[in-house]
């Protein structure tokens, strides 16, 4: 489970979505799609048109895997940022209620504003 007390930080890569963990689908609700996908070395989170689902794989073998799913209808606010000229790693914090903060730090070229616009849609409906 993903550490809301410490405001966990996801240092993540983009990668695409058909990239993302075959395990995911199983989590997937009728009508429910990735839109985007992220790395670490070993765990994985996606943005569906739903919600975020974390893949936080545990142990030496990497069998063992935590699934964390954060509704965008449990988020009270988010922030975003986005890269600069030098800086081009982009942020996005959500506020979930009764839960925290979780942040995720996105490495190299995305297009966050783009993310922003689809939890803006289902935040704000």
């Amino acid at each position: 489970m993903i550490d809301f007390k410490n405001s966990s930080v996801f240092k993540l890569k983009p990668i695409e979505t058909e990239k993302a963990r075959e395990d995911f689908h199983k989590f997937l609700i009728d009508g429910e799609y990735i839109s985007s996908a992220f790395k670490t070395v070993r765990d994985q989170v996606i943005f569906t048109n739903k919600r975020v689902i974390a893949a936080n794989v545990q142990g030496i073998t990497g069998s063992k895997v935590d699934y964390t799913s954060l509704p965008y209808s449990k988020i009270n606010a988010f922030s975003i940022e986005t890269s600069g000229t030098f800086d081009l790693d982009c942020e996005i914090e959500l506020y979930l209620s009764e839960l925290g903060c979780v942040r995720f730090e996105i490495k190299g070229s995305f297009d966050i504003v783009q993310l922003n616009r689809m939890i803006s849609e289902y935040v704000l409906a």
